[in-house]
């Protein structure tokens, strides 16, 4: 079978165009609750008596921390259920807990209900890696999910300009019911166009002995564990990214009414980086194209530090600099999912959502412990971005030392 031949040929659901939209929608509807939050932090932090600016960053931490514990819940669920059910479950849990969040008067009611939203968009991520994975694998997986994150990243642009957009005419709660919004359209979208994927008889046990297995055959094959601990360092440097953005254009540079066009002018690159991914990748394969990516991205980290340390930081060499980054980060996280879950296509959603756990719990933690260490300047920031890409591209030198059997099998490796 080609790696890029969809795996079933009686496929009644929507076409690639379509299932591609979905799957980005999907996957999107993170990347919007937490984007669309950055211009309103200082908001909330006077709204919900927030004494330090710092503490502001727990209103996207608390949310990716649900997001992340919960994805181990999902797969075993989905393996054994199917997706389907699975993600409308989950889409109608994000929007109650998104008007939730809206609704909230005190920061500690806010920052429950942002993890238990976070608890319910893990479904999204898990089935959205597992439903792909049921249609694709190899390098055919990797060019669809770069597909995906092409529109996946066209969000992270404009969700700062929504939160702004908001905040102009209304309060910040209102964020949130647009969350709940989107939540429900999705829900709808994915429940009238969106068959089942998951073949019956390919439907394991939940019994603890089968969910034991799929989860130790996910962490004890050395492809798999490896590009997930690789990819979780370079998304350490994204949440750090994420978290500490406002803080770096409203305090450090002064200039809070340009973070809608400091986000995009980082993130478009990203997206800009995934639609070449697509191309490159079914020539010279996901494993490839991984290695030279965190190479880039490590060097083009540490460049911008020692720049910022040589001469100094002002806003535009900030932006310059990290988007060059950020476009290097672009061809990281399809390349190493594809790879990760490339000999796991029979625990698809048990292996999605391991990997999820480590990847977006590893990566929160990480951007977290580099958010708080922001002392008033780029450098914290810059130090930790830079430690990211050289220990993930030192895993993954590691990981993909040899081609892995698809590879060997003639698809590009």
């Amino acid at each position: 079978m080609a790696a890029s031949t969809p795996r079933s040929e009686s496929w009644n659901g929507p076409g690639t165009r379509e299932l591609v939209a979905l799957m980005a929608a999907l996957m999107a509807s993170n990347a919007l609750a937490i984007d669309a939050m950055l211009p309103a932090l200082p908001a909330i932090g006077d709204a919900l008596s927030v004494a330090t600016d710092n503490r502001r960053q727990l209103v996207i931490t608390a949310y990716l921390i649900g997001f992340g514990i919960a994805q181990l819940v999902y797969g075993p669920l989905s393996d054994r259920f199917g997706r389907k059910r699975l993600l409308m479950l989950s889409l109608a849990l994000y929007a109650v807990f998104a008007t939730a969040s809206g609704l909230a008067a005190s920061f500690n009611l806010l920052l429950g209900a942002r993890m238990l939203q976070g608890v319910a968009a893990a479904g999204t991520r898990v089935l959205v890696v597992a439903i792909v994975r049921d249609r694709y694998q190899g390098s055919g997986m990797a060019r669809i999910m770069s597909l995906v994150m092409i529109i996946f990243m066209i969000v992270p642009i404009l969700a700062p300009s929504f939160g702004q957009g908001v905040l102009l005419i209304s309060s910040w709660r209102h964020i949130f019911i647009g969350l709940a919004v989107y939540g429900l359209v999705l829900a709808l979208w994915a429940g009238l166009r969106l068959p089942e994927t998951l073949a019956p008889e390919l439907r394991r046990s939940l019994s603890v002995r089968a969910v034991g297995q799929a989860v130790a055959e996910t962490l004890r094959t050395r492809i798999a564990i490896g590009n997930t601990l690789a990819s979780t360092l370079a998304f350490g440097g994204l949440f750090a990214f994420i978290g500490s953005i406002q803080q770096i254009v409203f305090d450090v540079f002064g200039r809070p009414e340009l973070i809608g066009i400091v986000f995009a002018c980082v993130a478009g690159p990203m997206a800009m980086a995934s639609y070449a991914n697509s191309r490159l990748v079914t020539r010279f394969g996901p494993r490839r194209l991984l290695l030279y990516a965190l190479t880039a991205f490590s060097l083009a980290a540490l460049l911008h530090l020692v720049v910022a340390v040589a001469a100094g930081e002002t806003l535009w060499s900030f932006v310059v600099l990290q988007a060059l980054t950020m476009a290097c980060f672009g061809l990281v996280g399809a390349n190493a999912g594809a790879l990760a879950m490339g000999p796991l296509g029979h625990i698809a959603g048990t292996a999605s959502s391991v990997q999820g756990v480590i990847g977006t719990v590893g990566g929160a933690v990480i951007g977290y412990i580099i958010g708080q260490n922001f002392d008033g300047t780029t450098l914290p920031f810059l130090i930790g971005f830079a430690l990211c890409g050289f220990a993930a591209l030192a895993i993954a030198t590691w990981t993909n030392r040899e081609k892995p059997p698809a590879a060997a099998a003639g698809a590009p490796g």
